[in-house]
């Protein structure tokens, strides 16, 4: 019974795959042009981009219809949803990974939960360590850190960047930085 079934769910995941690519394949140009409602809702004969996640989230396509949904909630301000989408979404160690996890750090900033956010751009940084965007985040982290008054993560993060990237844009940025928060921590390690 069991080397029946198995088949019978290839061929059904393969379907679902092929059905989730057309759809969003048709909804993308929507999303493209900054129609995020629109690309979130779907229009007309075309499904929406909350719908294709929601049905399709098992297969490669509905995942990334999770993520081009939570950057269209981000981009109309509706941060609880897209937060929740960001989380759904399955992130592999690529760009648009590290970017989910910058864009849930970056609501968690718009909340005031720095130390989260601290975190999640670090995470952002491993889970894509390219030495463009690694360093950038990073250095948010540091920023992050230091709005929560962690000055030790703070430190260790802008170390880091000087020594996984010193020739990155953000090396300079974050020598400044370092010293920042050596003095922050020593004037809060010696009240």
């Amino acid at each position: 019974m069991l080397i029946l079934a198995i088949p019978g769910y290839i061929y059904y995941h393969q379907q679902q795959e092929q059905a989730a690519n057309q759809q969003l394949g048709q909804i993308l140009p929507v999303y493209e042009q900054g129609n995020f409602q629109q690309a979130l809702d779907g229009t007309g004969d075309r499904a929406g981009l909350l719908a294709i996640a929601d049905d399709y989230g098992g297969t490669d396509a509905g995942n990334l219809a999770t993520f081009y949904a939570a950057n269209a909630l981000y981009q109309r301000d509706e941060y609880d949803r897209a937060l929740t989408y960001y989380q759904r979404f399955e992130k592999e160690k690529d760009f648009i990974g590290a970017s989910a996890y910058a864009a849930q750090a970056a609501i968690q900033e718009t909340r005031g939960s720095f130390e989260r956010a601290g975190g999640l751009y670090e995470q952002a940084a491993s889970q894509y360590q390219n030495k463009l965007t690694a360093p950038r985040y990073l250095l948010n982290a540091g920023q992050a850190y230091e709005e929560a008054g962690q000055y030790e993560a703070a430190i260790g993060v802008y170390e880091r960047i000087q020594e996984e990237y010193p020739d990155s844009e953000q090396a300079s940025n974050a020598e400044r930085y370092l010293a920042r928060a050596k003095v922050h921590q020593g004037s809060t390690s010696s009240s």
